[in-house]
């Protein structure tokens, strides 16, 4: 697992693909779970922390 730093509005890019065909996520809210936002169609994903940081490709840009 990488050590990767990212704050709130981050864009990062997961592992897997959106359905919809994007890859690029905002992170719109951080505690013990995540919650991020795809940039393609605007679908609203939830994860615990430890998931998120197993799928966490790397950060595209910083806010």
């Amino acid at each position: 697992m990488t050590n990767q730093s990212y704050e709130l509005h981050d864009i990062v890019e997961m592992k897997k693909q959106h359905p919809c065909g994007e890859n690029r996520w905002e992170i719109v809210r951080m505690g013990a779970d995540i919650r991020i936002k795809c940039l393609g169609c605007g679908q609203l994903v939830m994860m615990p922390r430890r998931e998120f940081n197993r799928k966490l490709k790397k950060v595209l840009e910083k806010e």
